[in-house]
């Protein structure tokens, strides 16, 4: 025989591989039980470390899969725990809707947000209900919280509502209790962040505490009375002894609100004058 790499078989190498084989053809013509038993025991001497080797490698192969299931486990319940916070103020925010519209005297048409303003873009939002669910320009948005705007424009199925936060903006509005009435529109800083709403056309001699709930008064035929706008936040300033004008923090953020209802009131066929 030809030497190998390692070193040059020997005779005993060669009888070794006769008696495997003779072996190998005996154990063909056993009966089964014999076969069995011969087996049996080959496995239990000769072939031990072979057997150990094939337990410790399937092991290794069922550690790693198990590994993986668990990574990858591991992976979608973080993925699940960071959509939790979202899913349960969505889900809140949902149920304030409909909790809404229980109490709303108007017929009404729910409409998902499907332009989400940004904290600097809060001016217009395109909502998922047009006219064939009855929206018509000029119609009240509004949210949980409070006043949103008023939709400018309509498609089939969609629509685009100005909110508070647009320069064009303006409610006729009166205090809580009643007592004060005025006008909210907006104010913008260089940065349209920075916007809030003031109460103006107060008279000098009438003062609205801070924290008053300040709503809509309905007397303007757009905004029917009574939805909620912002809280008096202080004295912004004071016109020689004749108006005051306060600030008015709003109380729905536009860039924020995933849900909202329109009020489905009288359709007036053209955008509301906004100048009032």
């Amino acid at each position: 025989m030809s030497p190998s790499l390692g070193r040059p078989l020997s005779r005993s190498d060669t009888l070794l591989l006769v008696g495997c084989l003779a072996l190998s053809f005996t154990a063909l013509f056993l009966p089964s039980h014999w076969a069995l038993a011969f087996a049996s025991g080959i496995r239990g001497t000769a072939l031990v470390p072979l057997v150990w080797i094939q337990t410790n490698a399937e092991e290794q192969r069922t550690s790693r899969l198990r590994f993986r299931t668990v990574a990858a486990a591991r992976d979608s319940a973080a993925l699940a725990a960071q959509s939790v916070a979202s899913l349960l103020a969505e889900n809140e925010e949902l149920r304030g809707v409909l909790g809404l519209k229980t109490r709303v005297r108007y017929p009404t048409a729910a409409a998902e947000v499907l332009h989400q303003a940004a904290t600097t873009d809060g001016r217009t939002l395109l909502l998922g209900a047009g006219t064939a669910a009855g929206v018509r320009i000029g119609n009240p948005v509004v949210s949980p919280d409070g006043l949103i705007g008023l939709v400018v424009s309509t498609e089939s199925r969609s629509s685009v509502a100005m909110t508070w936060a647009n320069p064009d903006f303006a409610a006729s509005a009166v205090t809580s209790d009643g007592s004060v009435l005025g006008i909210v529109g907006p104010v913008s800083g260089h940065e349209p962040s920075l916007t809030f709403l003031e109460l103006r056309g107060v008279p000098y001699r009438d003062t609205v505490a801070v924290g008053t709930i300040v709503l809509t008064s309905g007397l303007a035929g757009v905004y029917p009375k009574g939805i909620p706008i912002g809280k008096v936040a202080g004295i912004r300033r004071e016109e020689l002894g004749w108006e005051r004008v306060y600030r008015v923090t709003p109380l729905a953020n536009p860039g924020r609100v995933s849900h909202v209802l329109i009020y489905l009131l009288t359709d007036r066929g053209t955008a509301p004058d906004r100048s009032r």
